[in-house]
């Protein structure tokens, strides 16, 4: 039989079905950047047989191209998992959890230093429908064991909490929740899959899921919104993925190239924001417009005894924590000085996130933030900093420069 002759075609068609292929095994240090939504099929047999939940094969570019399979599996193997998920951002990527997890009548466990638009999101829509919340103590074991209840699905565990740095004790809490039955999801941005094992916490014990943003150590430009939603168990990670579909979440094929391409630096970037910050904080410890330094790998800021038992066995025995710690300044000071303090630096940016090449400060209103009593926790005007890659020499001296400048001597 003779085979069908192809029909000759206008130039502008060769242009889109031109039938070039280029020649297999080329090879390079970074990835190739695959962009698709059509992803094209050899036969409609093989159209109908692929499954969208598994990264055997392609079905649309919603669910992966060899792009983001390779970010997904890298991911996994820096954190200790096994099957990765990616979102738009960080926030996405702890929405995607609650969402696939909890429904109307379900209750969700939180630190009361978790991340402010994870307890916002539990406020809106979770509890518009139907899904209660409770804060609770993150350095009492004991208090969370009193608030897990018969309707309790989900706790999140944060370490450090956010902005005012308590490190709980991880394996204690994850072992509660366990116990009890309750699914156990980390915000795992600070530890960026280097401070410490989040599957494999010791004694036994590790979390569920590990969220993380990859907009920051792992992206390290400030450029990139990206995060990801980590487990060990199939089923679990089917779960999320199932919403993951639903949603439509999906990343551009350009970010995941920025992160893949900025993943082979992370631990270097990361121990030396770690040694800049941990520079810093010991310096401000030292002046008298600082009432406290909340940094937990300094002794005695709240938890670090959970934060040397954990991560201190890292670097050598140094330790490895993110370039992140906040200040309480004195009380005597106004707002109006403290703003000024933040104004007049130079180095450090006044703006959110972290991670990034450039220092950031933030000043936060810790009674807005806070629920509980705060006890470990001086009196004073919260501070923030994230230090970047600049020189430490010179971050220190415009630390120095502003305080003069807004803080004069009490």
């Amino acid at each position: 039989m003779n085979e069908p002759q192809p029909t000759p075609r206008q130039p502008l068609t060769e242009l889109i079905h031109h039938p070039y292929q280029p020649p297999p095994g080329f090879q390079a240090p970074q990835p190739a950047v695959h962009k698709a939504s059509t992803v094209v099929f050899a036969n409609t047999a093989a159209m109908r047989s692929r499954d969208w939940r598994s990264r055997q094969g392609y079905t649309y570019g919603l669910h992966g191209t060899p792009t983001t399979f390779t970010l997904e599996e890298r991911l996994c193997h820096l954190e200790g998992g096994l099957q990765c998920l990616l979102v738009p951002s960080g926030l996405a990527a702890l929405a995607n959890v609650a969402l696939a997890l909890l429904k109307t009548g379900d209750e969700v466990l939180m630190p009361d230093n978790a991340y402010g638009p994870n307890k916002a999101l539990a406020e809106g829509e979770l509890a518009r429908w139907g899904i209660t919340h409770q804060w609770y103590d993150p350095l009492s074991v004991d208090d969370l064991a009193r608030r897990l209840g018969p309707r309790t699905r989900l706790v999140w565990l944060e370490a450090p909490g956010s902005v005012t740095m308590e490190f709980p004790d991880l394996p204690a809490l994850t072992r509660v929740c366990r116990e009890h039955g309750a699914l156990v999801a980390l915000d795992n941005t600070w530890g960026a899959g280097l401070a410490f094992n989040p599957f494999d916490l010791g004694e036994g014990w590790g979390v569920d899921i590990s969220a993380h943003a990859l907009t920051k150590y792992p992206s390290g430009g400030g450029d990139v919104l990206m995060g990801s939603v980590i487990t060990r168990d199939e089923a679990l990670h089917l779960r999320l993925k199932g919403c993951h579909m639903r949603l439509g979440l999906g990343v551009g094929a350009n970010d995941v190239e920025t992160v893949l391409r900025s993943l082979p630096s992370i631990a270097l970037r990361y121990r030396a924001h770690d040694q800049a910050a941990r520079t810093l904080a010991r310096w401000l410890q030292q002046r008298s417009e600082v009432v406290q330094v909340l940094h937990p790998a300094l002794p005695g800021a709240p938890g670090h005894a959970h934060w040397q038992a954990l991560c201190g066995h890292v670097e050598g025995g140094t330790g490895a924590a993110a370039g992140l710690f906040s200040v309480l300044l004195d009380p005597r000071y106004s707002p109006a000085q403290v703003d000024a303090f933040c104004d007049a630096l130079q180095l450090f940016k006044l703006g959110y996130s972290w991670g990034g090449p450039i220092s950031l400060v933030v000043p936060y209103d810790l009674a807005s933030m806070r629920q509980q009593p705060t006890p470990h926790l001086q009196p004073g005007h919260l501070v923030r900093f994230s230090v970047g890659l600049e020189a430490v020499a010179d971050l220190q001296a415009d630390l120095a420069q502003a305080l003069a400048h807004a803080l004069p001597a009490l």
